[in-house]
């Protein structure tokens, strides 16, 4: 690494000198503009919107446009006249608790490193900062301004961290917040049940940069000659949920899932909502099987009786047959004997 500052953490009456380094760095992939038929690179001219000429670096002032039109120039000489300029001191102005100041105020992070003799004062002031379990509240001129910073450890080595200023933080103005809206104690339930079932402890390299990743990808492909392998396409997102409780309940359900835990109904600890619905199959699963013997004691009352029916019916068709033949048989024979004697003569 390579130090982007020199200065001195001014502890009391106590100087501490120091190396000023980044302590984080942008992995993004940069692009230069080029022309898409040979590749060149893409310049631009510095030009003056007055008289059109190319300017130099050397031509060119800051300029502060005052409005209507009208812009004030400033030149090196009257940023040189500004006290900041020359002022290497890191200015310990007071310790505070570290719970006290919002996340939002950390702008950029520095590592600082002993200089010289100074190492012995470094851990000194190290080891009574982690010890107070506070951070140092501290001025420090960075980039030609003047920065309000902290000064906590991290992993043994003093770690400056630049602050916005309080004015510098926008306040929220949406319309919501002047909405009288009210969570009913169910849904407010259930989501905390959501919160504890994703719980967990924090690991930054857990996570990674998929879309780094895969434009890396695609570089390495295009250098290489080889053909791009198209990453799996993402689910699509969910639409949004009509039914909230439905929602969470679901989304409860499925971290617990992806956790390896009991489902809703099984061994975990039941919520009022679960509870609420298990009573709910329970009175269902009551209900089934006396419907279901109701339903068999009905037919088979009526089965018996209609085989009864039908066993009555058999034995008396049977008796209709056979007295109708007997009653018909001896009448065809007299007609027939009858007849008989007629054609003999």
């Amino acid at each position: 690494m390579r130090a982007i500052w020199k200065g001195a953490v001014s502890f009391g009456l106590v100087s501490i000198g120091v190396k000023v380094y980044s302590a984080t760095e942008e992995k993004d992939i940069r692009f230069h503009q080029v022309h898409r038929e040979d590749g060149g690179r893409i310049r631009y001219k510095r030009t003056c919107s007055v008289c059109g000429e190319e300017v130099t670096y050397d031509d060119i002032a800051k300029g502060y446009d005052i409005g209507g039109g009208e812009m004030v120039i400033l030149t090196d000489e009257d940023f040189a006249e500004l006290p900041l300029t020359t002022s290497h001191a890191i200015d310990v102005l007071e310790f505070v608790p570290a719970e006290q100041v919002d996340p939002i105020l950390y702008n950029k992070a520095y590592f600082l490193e002993p200089e010289g003799s100074a190492t012995k004062p470094y851990v000194l002031l190290r080891d009574a900062l982690a010890d107070s379990e506070r951070v140092a509240i501290v001025k420090v001129a960075l980039r030609q301004r003047e920065q309000l910073a902290t000064l906590r450890v991290r992993e043994g080595v003093l770690l400056l961290n630049t602050m916005l200023w309080p004015d510098e933080v926008r306040q929220p103005d949406f319309g919501f917040l002047d909405e009288d809206l009210k969570v009913r104690p169910p849904e407010l339930a259930m989501a905390s049940s959501l919160i504890d079932s994703m719980a967990g402890e924090f690991e930054p390299d857990a996570f990674t940069d998929d879309y780094r990743a895969a434009l890396q990808e695609v570089i390495d492909a295009k250098v290489e000659g080889r053909e791009v392998v198209q990453p799996e396409e993402e689910e699509a997102a969910p639409a949004a949920a009509v039914d909230l409780m439905a929602a969470l309940k679901a989304s409860v359900e499925r971290a617990r899932a992806a956790r390896g835990e009991a489902p809703e109904g099984g061994a975990g600890e039941p919520t009022p909502i679960s509870a609420a619905r298990s009573a709910q199959k329970a009175a269902k699963a009551t209900k089934a099987p006396a419907k279901k013997a109701a339903e068999k004691k009905a037919t088979a009352k009526k089965a018996p009786t209609k085989k009864a029916a039908e066993k009555k019916a058999e034995p008396a068709k049977k008796t209709a047959a056979k007295k109708t033949p007997a009653k018909k048989a001896p009448a065809k024979k007299a007609a027939e004997k009858k007849a008989a004697p007629r054609k003999t003569a």
